[in-house]
């Protein structure tokens, strides 16, 4: 070890650093993949316009993310053990390596990649003021995720790197959230460090007093990552490694909320039921969203991600509004028209977000005679759960189209498949399902369980923010902004059933990404690999997936780990049995039925 990196570490421990080594990981090093340079990049036509597109990208949804102000963020360093400077933290090539794409949209720059936006000002989460610059006392500003950050998704083949608006992402915000607490906690305990920081954020003339200031507000920071660290540590028994491409959302909400916005650490559980960031297409006009069809309205469901990744949320502070956010749930509202379109039809088909097209100029070309033989194996197995391609008039025409609700709007009705006959890993429903948090009275939320306590928490910010704005939101268009349907929340031991279109850019597969390609998921459970790689980009076109060989600074994913299940959607022979919903196919059926499948 270099002799700068030894004293560094020295200062940090001297310093009295009570994170724990695991915290750091692997000697304060964070292993990222090394991805070559982006040669070509393709955006592929799913409906929008370049200037709708880099809104979508960047839209403000209030949230506040990181813990610290835009400002910090351009500032800080990487979390690297050397004396002499790192590279900003912000720098696009190292969130590249996490998986963030980076801004550039059609010529157009962008300063943060793809699904990370400033807001307005910045405030104090304890206290509810301004955060300012201590030297110049000039207001800060928020940064936090916007949903493209999970659903914008991104492949590479022979140098072309292809994205996908609305599917799913391919970052690991485990790793992320780690390097800015590292960067924090250096910026802290390195003096040389410190001195940069206050510089940037400054100036070189900047008084001691300023300075006093900014180690208070750094802090403050830290106490927060700190708060977080041990309560991740408390409970990681129940926890399992996301890694790239996966994210426990609804655990991950319900902790945000109920543990740290409410200052309640016994709601605090572990991230048990990672899941693949599902794609978002269509997903508008669906009666029921969430992989287990627990939530009904689009508001509701918008809204609870907003708060889950870190919009400011008073459930304590009796000085202020119970239940004031910083949502900005006109821009909610916006993005949610933006991906529906108008109602769907047979004539015009699902408008708005539209899924993608496999992309034959860049991608090899469909074997058109296989895809025939595939039609006929979808047909047989299929079409019952999925049915007819949404290009077909039989789609349009199946009794899953509910009729026209009290607002003249008709929904497709999600069919939901019990966890025991589809056989997959039951964590994700099975969690929701048993999970309760602790409520204190004056919140008036009169149910425990998570779900139904979150669905009512959301309804009551959102009233909140309806009725504090001058005049109040009149109910008619609080119907509107709610698309027009009821806060329903159910919690079934069940997974939803979906159009397939689309489907050949969504890899991994299942629920909880535990099926790398399509190959491996119409192949028999005993077939699909044990174990394999998330963290790959390159394409792979015959399988259809993302290649799964080992990559340095990627993630194993290990299928043997509950919440990580590979079971069930299996075609096999043999008796009936959980899980087992088809025929054995032959290698040159499963070839067929793919080549059918990149064409939807």
């Amino acid at each position: 070890m270099k002799r700068s990196v030894k004293i560094a570490i020295g200062l940090i421990v001297v310093g009295g650093i009570a994170y724990g080594a695991k915290f750091v990981s692997d000697n304060f090093i964070i292993s990222l993949p090394d991805y070559p340079a982006t040669q070509k990049v393709a955006w592929l036509d799913q409906g929008w316009q370049p200037k709708e597109r880099a809104w979508f990208h960047h839209a403000n949804q209030g949230t506040v993310t990181f813990g610290i102000p835009l400002e910090w963020f351009k500032a800080l360093e990487q979390p690297t053990i050397s004396l002499s400077a790192a590279g900003r933290l912000s720098d696009p090539a190292y969130l590249d390596s996490f998986g963030f794409i980076p801004g550039s949209v059609d010529g157009t720059t962008q300063d943060l990649p793809v699904g990370i936006a400033m807001g307005g000002q910045m405030l104090d989460p304890d206290t509810g003021k301004p955060w300012q610059n201590p030297q110049t006392h000039a207001d800060t500003t928020r940064i936090g995720f916007t949903c493209a950050a999970c659903h914008t998704g991104r492949m590479t083949y022979q140098g072309t790197t292809i994205v996908i608006d609305g599917g799913p992402a391919l970052t690991n915000l485990g790793k992320f959230r780690t390097a800015v607490g590292l960067s924090l906690l250096f910026t802290k305990y390195m003096p040389f460090r410190f001195g940069r920081f206050a510089d940037s954020l400054l100036g070189a003339d900047a008084s001691a007093a300023a300075k006093d200031e900014l180690k208070t507000q750094l802090e403050g920071a830290l106490k927060q990552v700190k708060l977080i660290h041990d309560l991740d540590e408390k409970v990681k028994g129940q926890s399992v490694d996301e890694g790239y491409g996966r994210l426990d959302a609804l655990n991950r909400i319900g902790n945000q909320v109920f543990a740290l916005d409410l200052k309640k650490d016994e709601n605090y559980v572990g991230t048990s039921a990672p899941v693949h960031y599902p794609r978002i297409w269509n997903a508008p006009w669906f009666d029921w969203v969430q992989y287990n069809g627990s939530i009904e309205q689009p508001m509701v469901r918008n809204a609870g991600e907003a708060l889950g990744v870190g919009t400011l949320l008073n459930l304590t502070d009796s000085a202020r509004p119970l239940y004031a956010s910083g949502i900005e749930v006109k821009t909610l509202f916006e993005m949610e028209k933006m991906l529906a379109g108008e109602q769907p039809d047979a004539s015009r088909g699902f408008t708005g977000l539209k899924s993608p097209a496999w992309p034959a100029g860049i991608l090899p070309p469909i074997d058109q005679a296989l895809a025939a033989k595939g039609e006929t194996l979808y047909r047989e197995i299929c079409r019952q759960c999925h049915l007819a391609p949404v290009t077909e008039p039989e789609f349009w025409n199946s009794d899953r189209w509910l009729p026209p609700n009290e607002f003249g709007q008709r929904y497709f009705r999600v069919e939901l498949i019990d966890v025991k006959h589809i056989g997959t890993d039951p964590a994700q429903a099975a969690g929701m399902l048993a999970r309760t948090v602790t409520l204190p009275p004056d919140l008036g939320i009169t149910r425990n369980e998570f779900g139904f306590a979150l669905g009512q928490l959301v309804e009551k910010t959102l009233n909140q923010w309806y009725d504090s704005q001058t005049p109040p939101v009149p109910p008619a268009l609080r119907d509107q902004m709610n698309g027009y349907r009821k806060n329903g929340i159910q919690a079934p031991l069940a997974y939803k059933v979906r159009p397939l279109n689309g489907i050949w850019a969504t890899p991994p597969y299942l629920h909880n990404g535990s099926v790398p390609t399509l190959y491996a998921l119409l192949s028999p459970v005993k077939e699909r690999p044990e174990k394999f790689y998330l963290g790959n980009r390159e394409y792979d076109p015959v399988n259809v997936g993302y290649r799964t060989e080992k990559i340095d600074g990627g993630f194993e994913f290990d299928t043997t780990i509950p919440g990580n299940f590979n079971t069930g959607h299996e075609f096999n022979d043999g008796p009936p049995k959980d899980g087992l919903i088809g025929r054995l196919l032959t290698p040159d059926e499963r070839r067929a039925l793919i080549e059918y499948l990149k064409k939807l």
